[in-house]
């Protein structure tokens, strides 16, 4: 037997023969469900299982809009999509490779989309069938009629069945069950499935975990006797010691390391699983969790803090960013250190608060009245999640500086291993300088080559100032002269070019000059973008990427970079015209917002590619996007 596609729409569950083993260096697999069924605890445990069996993954939370939606409708499938590999793993990937359903409605959702894989190996639900709810059943039928218009290889599992022999309530089973199946198909570390059970479960009782093991087993069992086939992915021995978490979870880790004291938020997804995490271990470091009563309030918190002589962040998503302009603009204007990180969604308003989206860049760098600058960072991967935390308190307070870390949903709910950080002293905030202020120690006593000055918290001996949002001078005296005013904007500015003098280059991916494409790109799309270019390159065509982090200021030598290149085209998560659209002209065609920053910084002519589908971009729609560039010289 073999794992190639079949030609019926239906196949039932094989026993007797000998399991066939297909080999492969990656698959992908989804568990999906109505919400509240489990579906991604299942992916969650199965992902942290392979990582650290040494399998290279990346994880994408299939969640829906509504934080209820009615069962058995497509809109409202839920899950966990997973890609597993041989060696490491950077995005999502392009298709599903094998699905594990709980209903055929979520099945359907996942289909409609074009998620799965052609020859995908669905493994479904099997109860509705036999309904006694007529209206279940031809929803049944129609849903397998839809799907045997593909070579989809179905094989229908009696989940409910199964888990009812252990608990009364299967709704609440079948993810261990499914867990228990995956865990036979691609032979998993029964022993780390426990403890990661336990890690999950046993804080809820012994009896809990119990259950959820039995039905785990109960899951193994059947598929090893019901299941013909198994799928290796043979895992890379581990050399070095691995964390598996996600990015958000990296976010607050690394505003531990970096020795932060106080992170005032107001919830709002996707951004709130990170004061979950540092709700449970803030305070064995000294920091505390200020759920403010809305957004305007967290960062007027956090700046209180941070002017008290605190070290201090604030956390939030696209509409909290909004919320907090007016005080966001206080800090750059009174100088005062803070971080702020922004979980970006999709938009505007509240938009799609599930989904992952890059259309906050603009917002993040001009959505200020006047002139505010201020530095933005944006981590490329779970593990800059991490140190990103460091490099931004070290900014926040060398320069007295507001400092936006820009991440977004497909890292804050991802989940990747990556290695073990070897935790430094020197992340930590060094002790803020209390000796007494002397008469020329101005509040703003800016050096006039740098901008920077003395930072002087309250209680220092000779401090005392008034602090002002008004236009001031370097004694914080409120000034409204015209030269008072222009100096001091021109100071507040000069500490981004002091802090770009010290930046490095970004690097070039694949050839370095003389290429027929340069793709730049920044954030989450990194792993994507760099597997497009490695395809593309394989079959012989003469293209590389540059991916930025530092989005303001922006890396040195970036024009220089670019012109090396006969074409530039930036990809990114957020919204442009497509320059074939109707009334769209070369003139009032809207570009994405990388492009457009590219564009005015460097007056280099660089294209946009950009998609809002609400997921991650796939390699393979990138590959299709560059393939037109290069081979055709068109733009889409």
């Amino acid at each position: 037997m073999t794992i190639s596609a079949g030609t019926t729409s239906a196949v039932a569950p094989q026993t007797g023969a000998p399991p066939a083993h297909l080999r492969v260096r990656e698959h992908t697999i989804e568990i999906v469900s109505d919400s509240g069924e489990g579906a991604q605890k299942c992916g969650q445990i199965f992902a942290a299982v392979s990582a650290k069996m040494g399998n290279g993954i990346w994880t994408v939370e299939i969640i829906p809009a509504e934080v209820q939606p009615p069962p058995r409708v497509p809109e409202g499938a839920s899950g966990n999509r997973i890609r597993v590999g041989a060696g490491p793993v950077t995005n999502w990937g392009d298709q599903t490779d094998l699905v594990v359903a709980f209903n055929e409605q979520a099945l359907l959702a996942r289909h409609r989309v074009g998620a799965l894989a052609p020859d995908a190996i669905l493994l479904i639900e099997e109860m509705w069938a036999t309904s006694q709810d007529p209206a279940i059943v031809a929803a049944w039928e129609a849903a397998m009629e839809e799907l045997s218009t593909r070579e989809y290889r179905i094989i229908p599992v009696p989940m409910q069945e199964q888990c009812l022999t252990l608990v009364e309530n299967p709704r609440k089973g079948k993810n261990m069950f499914a867990l228990g199946m995956l865990a036979y198909i691609y032979d998993r570390d029964m022993e780390r499935i426990r403890d990661q059970i336990a890690t999950a479960f046993r804080k809820k009782s012994e009896a809990v975990y119990d259950s959820n093991v039995s039905l785990v087993n109960l899951g193994y069992q059947w598929a090893q006797e019901h299941i013909g086939f198994r799928i290796d992915v043979p895992p890379a021995p581990i050399d070095t010691p691995l964390v598996v978490m996600n990015g958000n979870e990296a976010i607050g880790m690394g505003a531990i390391a970096a020795g932060f004291e106080l992170c005032a938020m107001y919830p709002i997804t996707p951004a709130t699983s990170v004061s979950h995490y540092l709700s449970e271990v803030f305070e064995r470091f000294g920091g505390v969790v200020h759920q403010a009563e809305d957004e305007i309030a967290a960062a007027g918190v956090a700046i209180g803090a941070s002017y008290a002589g605190k070290v201090a962040l604030t956390i939030t998503s696209g509409p909290g960013l909004a919320l907090k302009t007016e005080f966001l603009g206080l800090a750059i204007m009174t100088e005062t250190p803070l971080v702020v990180v922004d979980v970006q969604r999709g938009g505007p308003s509240t938009g799609l608060p599930t989904k992952v989206e890059q259309s906050d860049l603009l917002a993040a760098l001009f959505g200020q009245p006047g002139d505010a600058p201020h530095v933005i960072v944006a981590p490329a991967t779970i593990e800059e999640c991490f140190h990103v935390m460091i490099t931004a308190r070290r900014i926040a307070e060398t320069f007295r500086a507001v400092v936006m870390v820009l991440t977004d949903a497909n890292l804050a709910t991802g989940v990747a291993p990556y290695p073990r950080p070897t935790l430094d002293s020197q992340w930590q905030a060094a002790p803020i300088d209390l000796a007494p202020v002397g008469d020329s120690d101005l509040p703003y006593a800016w050096e006039e080559e740098t901008g920077l000055s003395r930072r002087i918290v309250p209680g220092q001996p000779g401090g005392m100032f008034t602090l002002t949002g008004l236009s001031h001078d370097e004694r914080s005296k409120v000034a409204y002269s015209s030269g008072i005013h222009q100096h001091s904007s021109a100071m507040r500015s000069r500490k981004l070019a002091v802090l770009q003098s010290v930046l490095t280059p970004p690097v070039v991916y694949g050839d370095e000059e003389g290429g027929d494409l340069l793709v730049v790109g920044w954030g989450s799309t990194k792993g994507a973008i760099e597997e497009a270019v490695d395809r593309v390159r394989a079959d012989g065509l003469k293209v590389s990427s540059l991916h930025l982090r530092f989005l303001s200021p922006l890396e040195p030598g970036i024009k220089a970079i670019l012109q090396r290149f006969t074409k530039v085209v930036a990809v990114e998560i957020n919204y442009s015209d497509d320059p074939d659209a109707p009334y769209i002209t070369e003139e009032n065609r809207r570009r994405g917002q990388m492009a457009m920053l590219l564009r005015s910084s460097t007056l280099v002519d660089v294209d946009s590619w950009t998609r809002v589908p609400g997921e991650p971009l796939r390699p393979g729609s990138i590959v299709t996007a560059i393939r037109e560039r290069v081979l055709s010289g068109g733009a889409a």
